[in-house]
């Protein structure tokens, strides 16, 4: 089976039919390809098997596409790899992103496919603790993550990058209604609303998607030092 053939089957299979067309096939099997290779000479991700790589990366990211709102300035947090950050970029010129993550060598990967692709992303490579209390506080319209970490750590890292008015988008696995139920106290702490969460099926898995109103300007004092967050979530 050719990977368009795969791309439109599992696409079609998880309700994302809006997005199976010739064009976005032919860029997300340049993806693949640039993804296999760089991950060759460095570990990006595990998954390496085409349709692995479609249904678990570019299905999982497309899932959240349409919560992003138009023109937003948006903030991918541990975006490593470029997930969701490459595939949000190419489905949604429209979003102006930033990839973060402390490990510069996977970002080398996002700028370059940013560039070879004419892709809207630029990178930053520091920690979130430490950047969020720089002139980028508070100056993101839309601040996401996948798979980077648990929900009352991840609000400490996010929510403060949020203006007031702007959404904290979590993609999470089967457990997220369990991660925001010990992560509401905190959220409401660091400015955060009422929480939605969406549950579907990816395939065989169980997803969420975690959406957090920005309602209120974080407290100074936030983030605390990672050690500090990591031993003692709020």
């Amino acid at each position: 089976m050719s990977f368009k053939e795969s791309y439109f089957r599992i696409l079609k299979e998880n309700g994302l039919e809006r997005f199976a067309t010739d064009e976005l096939a032919e860029r997300f099997e340049e993806l693949t390809q640039r993804l296999t290779d760089f991950n060759s000479q460095v570990n990006l991700t595990a998954i390496t098997d085409p349709e692995q790589i479609i249904l678990r990366h570019y299905a999982d990211c497309l899932m959240a596409a349409d919560a992003f709102p138009h023109g937003a300035r948006v903030l991918d947090v541990g975006c490593g790899g470029g997930f969701p950050s490459i595939p949000l970029a190419i489905v949604r010129p429209d979003l102006q992103i930033t990839g973060l993550d402390s490990t510069a060598k996977k970002l080398v990967f996002v700028e370059n496919t940013a560039k070879e692709m004419s892709l809207s992303i630029s990178t930053l490579t520091g920690r979130a603790e430490s950047l969020s209390h720089t002139s980028l506080r508070e100056s993101f319209d839309v601040v996401t993550a996948r798979a980077v970490a648990a929900l009352n750590v991840l609000s400490e890292w996010c929510l403060p990058f949020l203006k007031v008015g702007g959404v904290m988008i979590a993609l999470k696995g089967s457990a997220g209604d369990e991660e925001l139920a010990a992560a509401r106290k905190g959220i409401a702490i660091l400015g955060g609303g009422r929480p939605t969460l969406s549950q579907y099926a990816l395939a065989d898995m169980g997803r969420s998607l975690v959406v957090i109103p920005k309602v209120s300007a974080t407290p100074v004092q936030y983030p605390r030092p990672n050690g500090k967050i990591m031993k003692k979530p709020l």
